[in-house]
Formats: C-alpha cells, structure tokens, sequence
C-alpha cells in the first residue's frame, strides 16, 4: 500500500494552484483549452494562439490503496505510468485503454475500451470520484452523491465541460501471465455465434474468460482473441522487436496458443499501433530492424500523422502520382463505432462489401451496472461489440461520403460512434445521439459563460 505522502499532496496542490492560476490569466471571451503535450484524437481542429491550461506537474500517480484496490490519480497521467505504479502490487485499472500515451482524464471524458470491457465496462464506470476544474473556474469533487449532475454529464463530453484533476478509481487483481487462445472463423456468423455465447456464460469450452477482443482480416478469416489469467512460468512471446502480434493471431487451424507477462499483453497493441505502423513501413524487416525499437510506439506515429495532417504530405505525394487536380486524394476513415451485438454480422456484411479497409478491431462491451450516462447512452445490460477501423479510401464528390454512410448505417443499427475524430452530423441528428438536452443543463450550470467550446463545437465544427 502507498500512501499520500506530505510531500506528494504538497506538489499536487502546487500544481492544482498552477492551472487555476493559468485559467485565470485567459482574458475573458477567449476560449480555454489544455496545454497538452499529447493527444490521441483524430480529428483536426482550428489553430489558436491562446495560451491552453498550465496542466504540469499533473501527470503522476498520487497513491495506490492495495487493502480497497483503488488507486488517486492526476488527471493527465497515462496508463503506461499509472500501469507501471499498479502492476508491482498485482493490480491494475480495470479497463486499460490500449495506447500507452492515453491519459485517465482523457479516457473518461472521452471514453475508451479494451479486452475487459465485455465484463468490467467504460473506464469512467470505475471512477469513485474526481476533481474537476469547471468551465466557471471552479474547483469541484463530483461523485455519484455530489455534483452527482456533471458526475454522470462528464464521460463523453470531451473537455467542454471541465478537466480532470484528480480521479480515483477501483483497481483489479491480474495475474504475472495471460495465456491466449485465438480462435479462427470462416463465417462472421460463425464468430458472433462464439462471442454471443461468451458474453452468456463468461467463458469457453468451460474455462473463464478474462479478456476478449478480435480481428476480422476479411469475410473468410476472423479470429476472436481469448484471454486468461494465470500465475503459472512458463516461456512467453515478445511482439516488441522483429515480432508483430497481429500477425500472430492468424492461422488455418481451428485456433492457435499463445502467452505474455501482463504487462506485454496490456501494451500489445500499442507496439504497432494495432496494425496501423505498416503505413510508415514499420512492418518491413529491413526497416523494422533500423527503427529503434524505443520509437516503435503509437506516440511516434502519431507525430507523423500530426505532421501529415499539418502539411497533407501524403495527399501531395498522391496528386503527383496521379497528376489529379489540388484537392483531397483520400478521404481518411478513423473510427470506433458501437453496435448492439445481435446487429454486428449485418453491420460486418455491409462494412465488408462497401468500404474496403480491413482489418477491422472487434471489441465486446456491456455497461457494469444499471447506470446510465446521458452523453453516451448505450443501454445497461445490453452486449455491444465495439468496431474499429483506421485507414482511408478513395475520396468521393462529398466531403466524408464515406464517414457519412458508415455512421448512418450505425444509426440503422441502433448504435453510437465514438468522438475523438472526424464526425459529420447535424446539430439535431448529433443532440440526438449524444443527449444534447441533458448536456445543456449542466453546461448552463457548470460553464455558463461558456469559456470551453461546447461539445458539437469540439466533435463536429472542430473548433
């Protein structure tokens, strides 16, 4: 167990007095952001020469409670460094979002998911309570009992209604070892037929499941990804050096074994960017083995995309292989979506036949408990595999035609998409989805005078 030491809650508060002062040095009708030395989202944004949030010294793990298995954290500290304060004591988050560089504020004002969200939920689901600094100034502690309204209004709304400071969240036993089982399927009917009943029992072939997710390569090959704890030694995989675990799961036989320290396996998508890396050229040995492997992380790639998305770098390249006039090549489709798990194959069928991106990330979720969070208003007790596709296909005549169809064909299908990129939606159709009502209510109570862009602002318009 480690404690809150005096020195510890001295610096905290120090920086806690910082970004209060930071906050008031913004001169009135000019919008508040964060200084953030980091991002995980997808979506462009106007440039602005405001000064952000003063946030230093707020990226650290304050303590972790081993007797209640919960842990005080900051709110721009990411899950590689609060991971690496919780894995000594045989813990961790009970959702780890899968990029090392995502922060615990980021991910509940913003949600996330990974191979635990089938059992354990959202990660703001694990939240006890947090500080939040409002959009008036102020600094408040909301909980399911207090500022119980902007407690519930938070997860989903992206910064526009306040930042995290301090979040302390319940903890979970793992074990040192997670053995894999990946399990192929020539039908997408075939695996959703497996995942329906794992989300029914909780396990396969008798054995607990403790971690689930997959990857659908194509109509014919897919695999579900099944992970179990376990304590027993033995000799584990290493998809950090010349190794690609994507490349691992896929096989002809009916399923293949595997096995990595907790550790490896919490960060294994993060090596490559789940399978993203091949377009730097990551993925080819030659290259692979010059690229330092302290570079080989999705922090690095996203620089390079932030440097593409600045300078259109591969846009220029495209027009001049292709002599096209100057306006976009490619139309880029980065997307997570939701749909209810018993409309899944109907969405994959659609998705396979019209949009020509694989793989595609399947990640099953079902709400913890009866819950709900107006922001993001999937239902309790209802399974939902969650999709993730991240590339770019042919530009069509209208800007996001292809965003466009993907996220009608969610609606169709009685789901949400997440918000971190691109969005094409109406303020109707967006209040809609996103409780647009609920979201006004405590943004007059807790940002009256609106100095945080509201959320169509920040989703949508990408102010």
């Amino acid at each position: 167990m480690t404690a809150v030491t005096t020195d510890t809650q001295a610096a905290h508060e120090a920086a806690v007095q910082r970004l209060l002062d930071s906050y008031r040095a913004i001169p009135r009708g000019k919008t508040v952001r964060l200084a953030k030395p980091t991002s995980n989202l997808f979506r462009a944004r106007a440039r602005t020469k405001t000064k952000g949030l003063d946030v230093t010294g707020l990226d650290g793990v304050l303590a972790v409670d081993t007797e209640s298995r919960t842990a005080d954290v900051q709110g721009m500290c990411t899950y590689e460094t609060l991971v690496a304060a919780t894995l000594p004591f045989g813990l961790a988050p009970l959702v780890v979002p899968q990029l090392k560089t995502i922060t615990l504020g980021g991910a509940v004002t913003g949600l996330g998911i990974e191979s635990t969200s089938f059992r354990n939920g959202l990660p703001h689901e694990s939240v006890l309570e947090l500080d939040i600094l409002t959009g008036a100034g102020e600094l408040v502690t909301a909980s399911p009992d207090t500022h119980s309204d902007l407690f519930h209004a938070f997860p989903n709304s992206y910064g526009t209604l306040g930042y995290s400071v301090r979040l302390r969240i319940e903890l979970e036993p793992v074990r040192p070892f997670v053995k894999l089982r990946h399990l192929r399927f020539h039908r997408v009917a075939d695996l959703a037929d497996a995942l329906q009943r794992i989300l029914d029992t909780g396990g396969y072939d008798g054995v607990q499941v403790d971690y689930l997710d997959g990857v659908v390569f194509g109509p014919d090959e897919s695999y579900l990804c099944l992970g179990m704890k376990t304590g027993t030694d033995g000799p584990v995989s290493d998809y950090t050096g010349q190794h690609i675990f994507y490349r691992s799961i896929q096989h002809d036989s009916g399923e293949r074994h595997d096995r990595l320290t907790t550790g490896d396996y919490l960060w294994r998508w993060d090596t490559d960017w789940f399978w993203c890396s091949e377009a730097f050229g990551a993925q080819r040995p030659l290259v692979r083995r010059l690229w330092p492997r302290r570079y080989r992380r999705s922090s690095v790639y996203w620089k390079l995309v932030g440097l593409d998305q600045r300078f259109h770098i591969a846009d220029r390249i495209e027009r001049h292989s292709i002599l096209a006039p100057d306006q976009p090549v490619r139309e880029r489709v980065v997307q997570d979506v939701e749909v209810p798990v018993e409309r899944v194959v109907d969405f994959l069928e659609w998705f396979l036949a019209h949009v020509p991106i694989t793989p595609i990330w399947l990640c099953p979720l079902r709400l913890r408990g009866d819950t709900r969070w107006p922001l993001y208003p999937i239902e309790p007790h209802r399974s939902y595999v969650n999709l993730g596709f991240w590339s770019s296909v042919p530009a069509g005549q209208v800007a996001g035609e292809t965003n466009r169809l993907i996220e009608d064909k969610v609606d169709e299908c009685g789901g949400h998409k997440s918000l971190y990129s691109e969005s094409f939606y109406s303020p109707e159709d967006f209040d809609r989805r996103y409780g647009g009502a609920e979201y006004q209510k405590v943004k007059d109570v807790y940002d009256p005078e609106s100095r945080l862009l509201g959320l169509y602002a920040k989703a949508v318009q990408r102010q």
